[in-house]
């Protein structure tokens, strides 16, 4: 059992087996450890978030040692069925990969019965292990931007089915109609670890016909509640007159679903969050609003009392008395009054707090917009109409020192930004030279960047090893490396697990900054110690 460094504040435990992660993950679950966040397992990996503070790598890894891995779960596995189309786009490249005719593709996969081992990279998506060994493909060189909901995939030995559009680098061989994940359905997530699946091909079978008519029977279905528009009739509330480029209800995120494949998500830059809801004397818990490049326009339906952190941009206010509204500070709006952001100089996102905080139904017991998952409340669109709580009775005093975080935000062709990062887990991917190539040149912020992930382009970086990684937990910050040597660091909205080596992790105190990077930003890595943040020369494949 090897411990390595995942982030700061996180180890990647890796194990010998599935089943081993499991009775580890069951077993460190049980001793319930003071400051151990969240656990993620992985095809042979164990990913342990911690609060430092509270307890420390070492101290997981001895508990990790003396774990008692012997217990099994017990209980009869579900059996599901599921009717796939074999109309995938990479169907016939499969073929050829595994030196079969593609109808020796479906044959094999519909008379395989999967295991699912865990859920990750998105809500509800499963990772299937088979038991055929010729059914082992090559995850693609590089991945789509965009792969529809549905689409059955292979990747390495495992099967899987995308729950709803997503960037991914599964070799496609066919769709299903049978939802993944759905809100309205209990449990939300159609598989769950344990189960037994079998994949027919679409209605050929009576009991097919069954489980599709089902499935689509329990379709998600677009419920008007779940728009965040409010009612027009609300004596308090901000109505939205533009949007801007993006508009999103974000708050300090979702935590306790991550057997679902759900991630926390939430504000980017939760310093600003936080800043603006003390501004206004809410929570810091409280959603705000989050607009990334400016352009939102509000009107004030009743006075309200409202604060804009995070990337600088000139605040005016129109209505009986015109004028600038301050940056960084509390202000009041008359019913009526409309509120303009102009463009950041610097950085990309903005949030604005409302004293009170917003009425709008939570999905998961939190707004946060998870963008991947396609959770929380929609983007922002004009015509939407916010409630407004009306606020505590007791408010949260800001505080002057808390909120004076004086920070150069990254500006487009400007001076290239530092973010410190760790090693690991997977620095041993890549030698030295490369490594020490990675962190000596700027990496360029490219316009498919977004809340999932920073993707960055430079002078490509080569393995030094080949071959499929089994997929493992990931955190946000995570500096994954697609065969294509073009790195995408992670943030909020990026998937559980991933396939793809991670050279290093930003450290936390640096991830504010790099949800800030605007495109065409020219970003560099330095390498710090673990925990320490000294500068450091490690040793690619240390034990950490």
């Amino acid at each position: 059992m090897r411990v390595l460094t995942a982030r700061d504040d996180a180890v990647l435990i890796e194990c010998s087996s599935l089943d081993e992660t499991i009775a580890l993950f069951d077993a460190l679950t049980a001793l319930r450890i003071p400051g151990v966040g969240e656990m993620v397992p992985g095809a042979r990996t164990l990913l342990v978030p911690f609060r430092p503070a509270r307890v420390t790598a070492e101290e997981i890894e001895a508990a990790a040692a003396a774990a008692d891995l012997s217990g099994v779960r017990t209980g009869e596995p579900r059996r599901l069925e599921i009717p796939t189309r074999y109309d995938g786009e990479d169907l016939a490249e499969v073929a050829e990969l595994l030196g079969i005719s593609a109808d020796e593709v479906v044959r094999r996969h519909t008379s395989s019965t999967f295991t699912v081992g865990f859920v990750g990279f998105a809500p509800g998506f499963a990772y299937l292990t088979g038991d055929d060994p010729v059914l082992d493909v090559p995850r693609r060189s590089t991945p789509r931007t965009r792969i529809p909901a549905g689409s059955v995939a292979l990747a390495g030995t495992y099967s899987g089915v995308y729950p709803r559009e997503s960037p991914g680098g599964w070799q496609l061989i066919g769709t299903t109609e049978v939802p993944m994940w759905d809100l309205d359905r209990d449990p939300a997530a159609f598989m769950a670890p344990g189960d037994l699946v079998t994949f027919s091909v679409a209605a050929a079978t009576e009991r097919a016909r069954s489980t599709l008519s089902a499935a689509r029977a329990n379709a998600p279905r677009e419920a008007e509640s779940e728009r965040p528009r409010g009612n027009a009739d609300r004596g308090s509330a901000l109505e939205v007159l533009s949007p801007g480029l993006q508009t999103l209800f974000q708050d300090l995120g979702r935590d306790g679903y991550a057997s679902m494949g759900v991630s926390a998500s939430g504000a980017l830059d939760a310093p600003a969050h936080r800043q603006a809801n003390r501004l206004v004397g809410n929570t810091a818990a409280t959603a705000t609003l989050e607009v990334a490049y400016g352009g939102l326009v509000l009107r004030a339906r009743g006075p309200q009392v409202v604060a804009v952190t995070g990337a600088d941009v000139p605040l005016t206010v129109s209505g009986a008395l015109p004028r600038t509204a301050p940056f960084g500070a509390a202000f009041a709006l008359d019913d009526g009054d409309e509120l303009q952001l102009g463009s950041p100089a610097a950085g990309v996102r903005s949030y604005l707090a409302v004293r009170g905080g917003f009425d709008a139904p939570p999905v998961l017991e939190s707004l946060a917009t998870d963008l991947l998952a396609g959770l929380g409340p929609d983007a922002l669109q004009a015509g939407d109409v916010l409630g407004v709580l009306a606020p505590h009775a007791t408010l949260v005093a800001a505080s002057p020192v808390a909120d004076a975080q004086p920070r150069e935000l990254p500006r487009a062709g400007g001076d290239t930004v530092e973010l410190r990062i760790v090693l690991g887990p997977r620095d041993d991917w890549f030698s030295a030279e490369e490594i020490e190539r990675f962190t000596s040149q700027d990496w360029h912020v490219t316009p498919q960047s977004n809340r999932v992930g920073v993707r960055l382009d430079g002078d490509a970086l080569t393995r030094a090893k080949s071959g499929e990684l089994p997929s493992e937990g990931c955190v946000s910050g995570a500096i994954q490396m697609p065969p294509n040597g073009q790195p995408v660091l992670f943030l909020a909205d990026h998937p559980l697990t991933g396939g793809y080596p991670v050279l290093g992790a930003v450290i936390t105190d640096d991830l504010p900054l790099a949800g800030q990077l605007p495109v065409g930003a020219a970003v560099r890595f330095r390498i710090v110690a673990p925990r320490t943040h000294t500068p450091r020369t490690q040793t690619p494949g240390e034990l950490r």
